[in-house]
């Protein structure tokens, strides 16, 4: 079985029509240029007397002699939070989706026959959906190989392998960790790095948003002192989202860097994240900064664990760019893409990992917190290819 058929069965029941997702209270995360929004958490808490609380400790006996049914429940609500996952991706690749191919179905229906005008126009289709120019040019010799040898002339029969292909020159026979490996002794430390208006400080409160959802004590740690307000900005998100800051105006990255990751061990965090500054126009300044950054880092825990760069794929091309450069002067272990929803070159994820060599690890899908995914090939082609299959 293909990978197209296999996606297809895979998501079968999660489309619109047969999945009932109960709606829930969103909370929205503006961008960093307007941040008035909080992040809302409604609690409600309920009052037990002494009697109530004889009944509650019998149920939970009661519930730890039957594990059983205990393990369904987690089942069935994690195959719901699949379900939402991927209803987020279905509607944050919309644009894209609609753009992409609906090109490639009016392609399929122009012409009868696989001809060499029919390779031309779906390199043309495939380069302006931002997938980049040296994956076009390998997927279409990948291509190209599979017909001859296959010997396919109809051209419907064609999207099942353009679907394998990209997810294949996407994984590239490697394994792609798409997740943050935390520490069982000390706090995790995450560096978040990019230019200056990508979404990197929204980024940061949505991902301590979620690690704070799955139990994780997170100190956010404002070294981003170049730029006005941005220290200030990140604490105002840690008391919407909740968790710990630390940060200094007008000091030395590296020094507010060592006291945070210095507090974070005192007072037992599990996750740190770190802001940083986004001048990549000064390159030498910007890579000196954070060979400074990931010295103090190393003295404390050894090594940094992560180093996310931030990139808003409404840029397309440009950001392509920034992710080289970043490359070049910092060990980059992943990419966040902010705004994914917001443009119709969703190929975008497949250009930067052929780009840099580095996976995908987080993509904004809107703008309230659960639009922040964590990424899932599988999850991105099915978003895109949904209304081929």
């Amino acid at each position: 079985m293909g990978l197209f058929n296999k996606i297809k069965n895979m998501f079968k029941g999660y489309s619109e029509e047969e999945t009932i997702v109960e709606e829930q209270p969103t909370e929205t995360v503006e961008e960093e240029e307007n941040d008035s929004e909080q992040f809302t958490d409604v609690v409600d808490e309920k009052e037990i007397d002494n009697e109530q609380s004889t009944e509650v400790v019998e149920e939970i006996s009661l519930k730890e002699k039957k594990p059983k049914k205990k393990g369904l429940f987690h089942k069935k609500e994690k195959q719901e939070e699949e379900k939402k996952s991927v209803k987020i991706y279905e509607k944050g690749l919309t644009k894209s989706r609609e753009g992409f191919v609906s090109k490639l179905a009016n392609l399929t229906n122009k012409y009868a026959k696989v001809t060499d005008e029919y390779f031309e126009e779906l390199e043309e289709i495939l380069i302006m959906a931002d997938i980049g120019v040296n994956t076009v040019m390998e997927f279409m010799d990948r291509l190209r190989d599979r017909v001859r040898r296959e010997n396919i002339t109809d051209p419907s029969e064609l999207k099942e392998i353009i679907v394998d292909e990209l997810f294949i020159i996407y994984v590239n026979d490697e394994v792609l960790s798409n997740k943050i490996q935390f520490r069982e002794d000390g706090p995790t430390i995450v560096l978040f790095v990019g230019v200056n208006g990508v979404g990197k400080t929204t980024t940061i409160a949505k991902i301590a948003n979620k690690l704070k959802d799955e139990g994780k004590k997170v100190l956010m740690v404002g070294a981003d002192t170049f730029r006005a307000g941005a220290v200030e900005q990140l604490k105002e998100w840690s008391n919407k989202v909740g968790t710990g800051f630390y940060g200094k105006e007008e000091s030395d990255p590296a020094s507010v860097v060592y006291d945070g990751i210095e507090l974070a061990k005192k007072e037992d965090y599990d996750v740190v994240l770190i802001d940083t500054a986004g001048r990549l126009q000064n390159k030498v300044n910007l890579m000196k900064e954070l060979e400074k950054i990931n010295k103090v880092i190393e003295s404390l825990v050894n090594k940094c664990d992560e180093t996310l760069l931030v990139i808003d794929a409404t840029t397309g091309q440009n950001g392509i760019s920034q992710a080289k450069a970043f490359k070049e002067i910092t060990n980059i272990t992943g990419i966040v893409l902010t705004k994914l929803d917001g443009t119709a070159k969703g190929g975008i994820v497949l250009a930067i990992k052929e780009s840099v060599g580095v996976p995908v690890k987080y993509i904004g899908l809107g703008e309230t917190k659960d639009d922040l995914q964590v990424f899932d090939i599988e999850k991105y082609i099915y978003g895109l290819f949904k209304d081929m299959m």
